[in-house]
């Protein structure tokens, strides 16, 4: 009798997984590429794994898999016109999925993930700047409405309407000839009103 086949899946395999390339990243262990960054004149260099890299950017992919064998165990890759900070920003990305920059930093690191081909960070950026542009937009949405709100009781600030008018009417019996509308009352009426008092 064959057994039913169970599936065994690891939620927290993955996190721990990139957790523990971070660290090896982060201690220099294992890291078998040297990216080197420059940007007016400004230079770094970061290490690496060509695995991570060629899984998260195909422009490092492309570069790995069309690379000779070299002399070494470790390649070197040189990025010119990436800002030390953007580069450095992008290797957290690519090893955590997550990093904390700041928004006018959110275009640049839209425009590296486009560079290097990143389709994760790239699509991160664009959920942000959305996020950010519809907040911008709510913000001026509710601006414009407190201001329109503020012109139209500036330009009629003692028309209101007349509850008390309406009230009165209300007050006086049906008989009366105040109760009537005033468009389907008679002529007569202001005359038998001025009888009455005399």
């Amino acid at each position: 009798m064959e057994s039913t086949p169970v599936l065994l899946e690891s939620k927290s395999s993955p996190i721990n997984l990139l957790n523990e390339m971070h660290q090896l990243r982060l201690l220099g262990h294992l890291c078998d590429v040297t990216v080197s960054v420059e940007y007016q004149g400004v230079r770094a260099e970061f290490v690496a794994h060509k695995a991570v890299l060629a899984a998260t950017s195909k422009f490092f992919k492309e570069v790995f898999l069309n690379e000779k064998a070299v002399d070494g165990p470790r390649s070197n890759v040189f990025l010119n016109e990436v800002q030390v900070a953007d580069f450095a920003s992008f290797l957290e990305f690519v090893y955590t999925a997550r990093v904390e920059v700041e928004e006018d930093r959110v275009q640049r690191m839209l425009e590296i993930a486009e560079k290097l081909k990143c389709l994760d960070l790239s699509e991160t950026c664009f959920q942000l700047k959305k996020q950010m542009l519809e907040s911008v937009l709510l913000e001026l949405q509710n601006f414009s409405e407190s201001q329109n709100s503020k012109e139209e009781s500036a330009a009629h600030p003692n028309v209101l309407p007349e509850p008390k008018a309406v009230a009165e009417a209300e007050q006086d019996p049906p008989d009366s000839p105040v109760a009537r509308p005033s468009h389907g009352a008679s002529p007569e009426v202001p005359a038998a009103k001025s009888k009455e008092k005399m």
